[in-house]
């Protein structure tokens, strides 16, 4: 029989959070795997999430294990008395050599690799960092394994833009080449739906970039790709 706060069936679903602001969202420095904490902006984004959470219905935690996400999901974890369940597999894309770079440092020390990077190929990594292939492989296959193990729950997931990036694309069957074009708002309140654990890359967007509860706080710093895209 199932529990009182799940449902009958083995959907789940999750909310989507992207990690509060840190000074290297403010400087648009590729952040990848390094261990940023959070600004004092982020930590109020964070608080105010913590807040809208509150009044939901849910019987998990998880985050990344990078400290951006893990400290962007505390308040609502103190708020819904829950633990947090911390997950590597939940990362950003890795960036290698450009972790903890500005686009201008990259096409200064490494002018090959930004010049690719430009071109926005599934199959392109920055020096010794992960593809768009390979990093959505993860995510999927992340996310299909927290599916599984919650059939008819619903859970918050605090982790990364770029994972976000990949769950828009694949509910939208777009590719994975291309710059990113769906808004991801630090904080943003993100609800997706997987339906089928068994096939993870079936995912229902129920809503996506809700800022309300970050309403009046400084505008976020935003690093546009498209601008980059050559015109005809």
């Amino acid at each position: 029989m199932p529990t009182p706060n799940s449902k009958p069936d083995a959907t789940t679903d999750l909310i989507l959070i992207r990690h509060g602001e840190t000074a290297w969202n403010r400087e648009l420095r590729f952040q990848g795997h390094a261990d940023v904490p959070l600004n004092d902006i982020g930590h109020e984004q964070a608080r105010r999430l913590g807040l809208r959470l509150a009044g939901e219905t849910v019987q998990h935690i998880l985050s990344s294990d990078l400290m951006r996400a893990q400290q962007t999901a505390a308040p609502a974890a103190q708020q819904l008395s829950l633990p947090v369940v911390t997950s590597a597999g939940l990362r950003e894309q890795f960036f290698g050599v450009a972790e903890g770079m500005r686009s201008d440092e990259i096409q200064s020390l490494h002018p090959r690799a930004w010049e690719q990077w430009l071109e926005f190929r599934e199959d392109h990594a920055m020096p010794e960092g992960e593809t768009a292939r390979e990093f959505h492989t993860r995510i999927i296959a992340a996310l299909g394994t927290i599916a599984a193990a919650h059939k008819g729950q619903h859970l918050i997931v605090v982790t990364h833009g770029g994972v976000l990036d990949m769950v828009w694309r694949t509910a939208q069957g777009l590719s994975l080449s291309g710059p990113r074009r769906s808004d991801i708002p630090n904080a943003g309140f993100n609800r997706i739906r997987i339906a089928d654990p068994a096939r993870p890359d079936a995912i229902e967007i129920v809503d996506w970039a809700d800022t309300r509860h970050l309403a009046d706080l400084p505008p976020q710093p935003t690093y546009d790709q498209t601008r980059h895209l050559k015109k005809d």
